[in-house]
Parts: structure tokens; C-alpha cells; sequence
């Protein structure tokens, strides 16, 4: 394990990384209970490019047009769009850059940001979006460090691939589990609402490895602005779109507001993310995934399937419900034809099964090993 904990008291302190101080930060994460399996993490880890393959082919689509095409789908699919090639089962950035992070986190046995950042910088993004390619240019052509090379962004890039960074405390819990969130956020896109975001959304998924059963409905939110509260502060954004028009504020604000109102109301995922929008902005990312994990966190297929087919950004979000999903409930309780027909591929080249490699890799670094070392 590396300790970033004294990294991020610099970051902040010489005010490089947008984040305020917060308790969850000197926090020591509970361990995880002699009940958990590896399975859950691989259930995580396997959520993320599940959710992204199966949305993949469909990606940017509004759910009435995608419905048009493409019915209700309920696995991979070719991409039918004029000049698209994608096969059914094959992943994008998403994919990539999570398993990317997950192979930096095994050569250096912890999160090292500047070699994250040559990873991501050594290869092709299928996909990439447009803060990650300003951070490639940054870092990569203008030589500048990777602490100054994240553009401000409140898009949903880094929230997409921030599950791997638990591998690395499963049999070592310790508070540079949310500073490495917060330094990997900042990396791509530092702004106060993602790198908060990050931070809460692991500390959601270390707590989810440890139960037994979905939590209450209610949790979701509470949870996540519990924890952004302080971290994202009072930071104002002025976002025109969805339910609360002209709305000036922070993030955990907004979606304290539209999440509880949805769930008073009963609404469904498709009526509940037409109504704030479910595109790459976590403005609309963040109220789409609370609300498809407070009424369908007990059904782990129905949701990853209404992540795919009810949201317009549907395969970063079905990756981070996916990444949920499979953290509460296993690997085994993920449809098994997913599992079966993910082609894995993470890198141009070669052929699938990258993916499952790393996931065995990471049992026997991060879970068997570390346990060996424990007890020896």
C-alpha cells in the first residue's frame, strides 16, 4: 500500500486539487468483515465492463430513439448505427481506463499518479472524452505535471473508472483510500463536484462490500451527501437543465433536492432521469445513478438493464451502477450470459480476456496475498 494521505494534505494546501477538508478524509475505513468474498470484488470489478459493453453500442442515444432501434435490451448488442463497427460484448473508455487503473494499482502495488498518467497517455481511448484528451495533451505534449494537467470538469470521466481504486486496502484498510479517489479524480478532472463525487462514491462501495443485503432506499442519497457536503462544499453552479430550472449550487444539493423528490413521487427510472436528464454531466449522472440504485439496488440485473436502456450517457452509467451492483451483490448474482460473452478487451490488438486476467491477478495480489502476509 502507498500512503497518499501526506500527498493530499500538499495538494490542498497549495490549493492544486479543487476540495475542501472533510472528516471522511482522516477517516479509517472500518475492515471488511470475515464474510466477504473475493467474489464481491469481482462482482465490482466485472460491473464496470458488463455495464459499459452493454450500453456500449447504444451510447449518446435518447431512451425513446434507442428503444426504436434497438427494443429493450437485455444483452450486448451490435452497434446498428451508420458506419459503427463495434462488436456486441466489447467495452469503451470506460472499460479502458478502469482496468488501466487497475493494472498501474498491480505494478506499483498502490496509486502512483504520474504512472497513471503515463498509462493513460501510452495508449488508444476508444472513445475518450474531451477532458481526458485535455489532460492527455497537457501532461503528455505540454509537459506539464500531472497535479496541474486535469482540466475543471464536471463531467463523469473520472467517476466511471474510480472503483478499482479499493483493491489496494481490501486486507489493509486506511484513509489514503479517499485521498487516492480524490488525487485519481483530480487527475483528469478537478473540480470540486467530481473529486468529491469519487471520494464518496468509494467509501459507498467499501461499505457495500461489507453488506449482506441492499440498504434502505433512502441510504443512497443520504450517504452520498453526507460525505460531499463538506468535501464539495457551498462551490456554485449555475445548471439550466432538469427539474430545477436556473438552479445555482452544488452538486449534493441538487441531488438531495431532485432524488428525494423523485423517490416521494414513485418515479420511475425513465420518467425520474427524462426529468433531470442522464448525460455525461454529473449534474445528470449522479441523481440518474441514486435513483436507479434506490428502487432497484434488490435486483442486480434490473438495474445494470435500466442503466442501459433509461439513461442517454447509458454505458458510463451502467459501468458505475454495474460496479455497485456487483460490490453488493457478487459476481454470482450477475446474469451468467454476461459474463460468458464480455469480450475483455482493454488495448487495440491482440485478442478479449484481458479483463479476467487482471481480475485473477488482483485476487492473488491484493486479496491472497496480502492475507498471507498478514497472518505470516
Amino acid at each position: 500500500m502507498i500512503d497518499n494521505t501526506q500527498l493530499l494534505g500538499h495538494l490542498m494546501i497549495n490549493k492544486f486539487i479543487r476540495l475542501h477538508d472533510g472528516q471522511i478524509l482522516n477517516q479509517m475505513p472500518d475492515p471488511l468483515p470475515a464474510s466477504c468474498k473475493y467474489e464481491k470484488v469481482e462482482g465490482m470489478l466485472l460491473g464496470i465492463a458488463i455495464g459499459d459493453a452493454l450500453g456500449a453500442t447504444s451510447e449518446g442515444l435518447k431512451p425513446f430513439d434507442r428503444h426504436r432501434l434497438y427494443g429493450e435490451i437485455r444483452d450486448y448488442q451490435a452497434d446498428r448505427r451508420p458506419g459503427q463497427n463495434r462488436p456486441a460484448g466489447l467495452g469503451t473508455d470506460d472499460t479502458q481506463e478502469s482496468f488501466w487503473t487497475v493494472e498501474q494499482l498491480l505494478d506499483d502495488r498502490g496509486l502512483r499518479p504520474d504512472s497513471l498518467g503515463h498509462k493513460f497517455c501510452a495508449r488508444r481511448i476508444w472513445g475518450a472524452g474531451g477532458s481526458v484528451k485535455e489532460f492527455i495533451r497537457n501532461f503528455k505534449d505540454r509537459h506539464l505535471p500531472w497535479y496541474t494537467a486535469g482540466p475543471e470538469s464536471v463531467g463523469n470521466g473520472a467517476l466511471m473508472r474510480i472503483a478499482p481504486i479499493v483493491l489496494p486496502y481490501l486486507r489493509d484498510p486506511h484513509s489514503s483510500m479517499y485521498a487516492d479517489a480524490a488525487i485519481a479524480s483530480m487527475m483528469t478532472h478537478n473540480d470540486f463536484a467530481s473529486n468529491a463525487t469519487c471520494v464518496a462514491l468509494v467509501h459507498m462501495l467499501w461499505e457495500l462490500l461489507g453488506m449482506t443485503s441492499p440498504p434502505e432506499p433512502n441510504w443512497w442519497v443520504d450517504t452520498y451527501c453526507n460525505i460531499t457536503k463538506d468535501l464539495e462544499g457551498n462551490t456554485k453552479y449555475n445548471h439550466g437543465g432538469g427539474i430545477l430550472s436556473e438552479y445555482s449550487g452544488p452538486l449534493w444539493h441538487y441531488a438531495s433536492e431532485v432524488c428525494r423528490d423523485a423517490l416521494k413521487r414513485k418515479l420511475t427510472v425513465e420518467e425520474a432521469c427524462g426529468s433531470w436528464g442522464s448525460g455525461g454531466h454529473l449534474f445528470e449522472t449522479v441523481p440518474s445513478v441514486l435513483h436507479i440504485l434506490a428502487t432497484h439496488a434488490d435486483e442486480p440485473e434490473e438495474a445494470i438493464i435500466r442503466a442501459v436502456n433509461d439513461t442517454q450517457d447509458n454505458d458510463s452509467i451502467a459501468s458505475i451502477v454495474g460496479a455497485v451492483i456487483g460490490a453488493l451483490h457478487g459476481l454470482g448474482n450477475i446474469p451468467e450470459r454476461w459474463v460468458k460473452h464480455l469480450n475483455g478487451r482493454i488495448r487495440d490488438g491482440g485478442g478479449g480476456g484481458q479483463v479476467f486476467r487482471l481480475l485473477t491477478h488482483s485476487k492473488h495480489v491484493f486479496w491472497l496475498h496480502s492475507q498471507h502476509l498478514k497472518t505470516s
